[in-house]
């Protein structure tokens, strides 16, 4: 905090340049860095008392529009798979794997633009640039009704990818700009959990417009309408109430806006910084946490991409209707929203338990599978429960992306690294979703064979990566002197602000 202190009063005194004004000295440029040096002012006791009014503030301004948000982008996300179980691949003739690469080649564009659309996170204004591209997808949806043919589902679903590139990455940037990292589990869970609420909304929502006969348009085209007219209202609520950062905050006065920059300095990541730095970008190739997380990211995209386009093809070859096959999703939302929270709760409040969460949670439908490969179709209602179990995909993902943004500093280092596992993530969702070949239906065992790859995959790397860590963390405690250890946090948080990466910094410890 001295550094930062020392450079405001430099700024006093330069020509041209406002008084109070943190200058670009090349070390220090993170947008929080001013008002994180006026909180010198603030005693210790006023900045927990005021720090924990300021995060229910947050909680109650930030939180709902996020949860919302995230609820009708994923609702969007479903829409194909609602729109499967009706006349939409007679209609515009997708039968055999025509449907299948419809489905895939939105990850196509999500791919594609996955590394740039976290570069231009990182130079944009965070809200804005979310909240412009939630407009244009939904545009793009409402777009759907419009469809003619194979040909103009592919170019709609590949465009309809690149503009969701941005989102996750948004919310977790969202997420450790406001919150603190011990704040952070509870919080991402919960936004996450809106996928279970989308799925059920989403299960009676084409329930219902299956039943709507007096219609020129088909059922199929009713929910890509109603879902992009949705979309459309949630992203202009999004860009009215949400700020780009903590030191933009509108509905927090000048001082709260201090007390919320100085409560998440204790993550060891500033706030944001701008500037590329290219040697960020290299060290993730060497950090062995980072290539288990991205590992983590591509097995929970071949299972993501698998479940949600497929979900409705399963239940059918059970021996339900597709109307009713789209009514017994329901459940599924109902188990996720509530898996999710729970295991945000477990690494919220106790210690080191991200990774052992990631595993155990993997071994559930890591079971589900097994059951799937080996009951008889006659037991058709085990079969379903069976299924029921993959859509808790959500739990593993959100301890990854948790992972990502708690243990890798430098905003380089972390804008790449997070593109790089949301482009795994689109690869996976892409194999995902084309390892289901129709001739195996509805046992469709190649699938199953790669999905119980995938969660293996994950109980190994999360082993892995928290070993790396924790001997890291042991391994730097044993390094300091007393006296640096009473000192080690203020080092990290300056760290933080001078944009150091986590294995530049040695005072930054791992959460595990």
């Amino acid at each position: 905090m001295q550094d930062i202190k020392e450079m405001k009063i430099e700024a006093q005194d330069e020509p041209g340049v406002e008084k109070g004004t943190v200058l670009d000295s090349g070390e220090i440029r993170d947008i929080g860095a001013q008002l994180f040096a006026e909180a010198e002012q603030i005693s210790p006791e006023e900045l927990e008392r005021e720090g924990a009014e300021v995060r229910k503030i947050l909680d109650r301004r930030v939180m709902p529009i996020i949860y919302l948000t995230y609820c009708i982008q994923f609702l969007d996300k479903l829409s194909l798979n609602y729109a499967s179980a009706y006349t939409l691949i007679p209609d515009l003739g997708l039968e055999g794997q025509r449907y299948s690469w419809v489905a895939a080649i939105y990850n196509f564009g999500y791919l594609a633009f996955a590394i740039p659309s976290n570069l231009l996170l990182q130079r944009l204004p965070l809200a804005k640039y979310m909240g412009g591209s939630l407009v244009i997808w939904a545009a793009l949806v409402i777009a759907h009704v419009g469809a003619k043919n194979y040909a103009g589902m592919l170019v709609l679903r590949f465009i309809l990818g690149m503009a969701e590139a941005c989102v996750s990455p948004c919310m977790m940037s969202f997420t450790s700009m406001f919150y603190k990292r011990d704040e952070q589990p509870l919080r991402m869970a919960i936004w996450l959990s809106a996928n279970g609420m989308a799925t059920m909304v989403g299960a009676l929502l084409g329930f219902g417009l299956g039943h709507v006969h007096n219609t020129s348009l088909e059922s199929w085209k009713l929910i890509f309408l109603v879902i992009g007219l949705l979309n459309l209202v949630t992203a202009i609520l999004f860009l009215w109430f949400i700020p780009d950062s903590p030191s933009s905050a509108k509905f927090l006065t000048h001082r709260q806006r201090i007390i919320a920059v100085q409560r998440v300095s204790e993550n060891m990541i500033g706030v944001k910084t701008k500037e590329f730095k290219f040697r960020q970008a290299l060290e993730i190739f060497y950090d062995v946490k980072v290539l288990c997380i991205l590992g983590m990211g591509i097995s929970c995209g071949v299972i993501n991409g698998g479940v949600s386009n497929f979900a409705s093809s399963l239940i059918k070859g059970y021996g339900f209707s597709g109307i009713y096959a789209t009514l017994l999703q329901l459940p599924t939302g109902a188990i996720e929203a509530v898996i999710v929270p729970i295991c945000g709760l477990i690494s919220t409040y106790v210690r080191d338990s991200r990774c052992i969460v990631l595993a155990v949670v993997s071994f559930i439908p890591f079971a589900g599978l097994l059951g799937i490969r080996f009951t008889d179709l006659s037991h058709r209602w085990t079969l379903v429960g069976c299924t029921w179990l993959q859509y808790i995909i959500g739990a593993p993902v959100i301890v990854s992306w948790n992972l990502l943004s708690t243990n890798i500093a430098g905003h380089t280092k972390r804008s790449i690294a997070n593109g790089l596992w949301f482009t795994l993530y689109a690869g996976g969702n892409v194999a995902g979703s084309n390892i289901f070949f129709a001739r195996e239906a509805p046992r469709y065992y190649s699938a199953l064979t790669g999905l119980l790859i995938c969660y293996a995959g994950m109980i190994v790397l999360a082993g892995v990566a928290y070993a790396v860590m924790k001997i890291e963390n042991v391994r730097r405690d044993r390094k300091l002197t007393v006296e640096e250890s009473a000192t080690r946090q203020d080092r990290a948080v300056l760290d933080g602000f001078k944009d150091m990466t986590d294995m530049e910094s040695k005072d930054f410890r791992y959460a595990l």
